[in-house]
């Protein structure tokens, strides 16, 4: 049985889909990933800014959605919140629920839907925006 489990374990590990990597083929595009603010500012004078940068994206996100508990776990269940934000809005993004500055929104509008990612690309994706982007500033 301890056979059976590792081998398992082993094989789903070799089918793991990377969220960088889901972000480089299909967010990068539109979305910089870590950028200053005045590389930011160049590359929107040159026509090149489709979307507000990842890592503004993430430090929003993370600063509008916010978890009122009182245990040992409220940094786990905010990262579980945000996650499950970011996979919904891929999917069915929408002006009820944008978490973006409204100058942002009227800028860039609501992105077009991520259908074509499966839910092993968005999980992905979703936790490595939350993970890299971390304690980051745009500057």
């Amino acid at each position: 049985m301890k056979k059976i489990t590792l081998l398992i374990l082993l094989v789903s590990g070799l089918f793991a889909v990377d969220g960088e990597e889901v972000f480089k083929n299909n967010c990068k595009a539109c979305h910089f990933g870590e950028i200053t603010v005045s590389e930011f500012k160049s590359q929107f004078k040159a026509g090149n800014v489709k979307a507000p940068p990842m890592i503004e994206v993430a430090n929003r996100l993370k600063q509008t959605i916010t978890i009122n508990a009182k245990n040992d776990n409220v940094d786990e269940i905010h990262r579980f919140t945000v996650i499950a934000f970011i996979k919904e809005y891929l999917k069915h993004p929408s002006w009820d629920y944008f978490a973006c500055d409204t100058a942002a929104i009227n800028r860039f509008k609501v992105m077009p839907a991520q259908t074509h990612l499966t839910e092993q690309e968005s999980q992905a994706v979703a936790e490595w925006i939350y993970d890299n982007f971390e304690d980051k500033e745009f500057k």
